[in-house]
């Protein structure tokens, strides 16, 4: 069956980077579109980032822009969240999520197809 599993979430201090990985098994990676999600306590998931199939491309939300990379490498079925300069309101779980051969990258959480338990990450100040 499909898996994704993240990793590398932790608590770090303001300022501090973390890489975040999503590895997948149970599908071709390369068919699916990746994406990077947030919750925090009480709100909404909320799109962080994502990549198109080939990782050609790449988008994000505006609150992590020039702070945050999203990477993929589909020989080893893994997507990335490199995230720099973490602020505290950064804290929330991590989740990613893969969207079977969409034609672009989807900021609406309802249109992936599969989804990974949540890393945690906290930011403290």
């Amino acid at each position: 069956q499909v898996q994704l599993v993240e990793s590398g979430g932790g608590l770090v201090q303001a300022g501090a980077s973390l890489r975040l990985s999503c590895a997948a098994s149970g599908l071709t990676f390369s068919n699916y579109v990746m994406g990077w999600f947030r919750q925090a306590p009480g709100k909404e998931r909320d799109f962080v980032a994502g990549t198109i199939k080939s990782g050609g491309s790449t988008y994000y939300a505006d609150s992590v822009k020039g702070r945050f990379t999203i990477s993929r490498d589909n020989a080893k079925n893994t997507a990335y969240l490199q995230m720099n300069n973490l602020k505290p309101e950064d804290t929330a779980v991590y989740y990613c999520a893969a969207d079977f051969d969409a034609p672009g990258v989807a900021a609406t959480a309802s249109l992936y197809d599969y989804w990974g338990q949540g890393t945690q990450v906290i930011v403290s100040s």
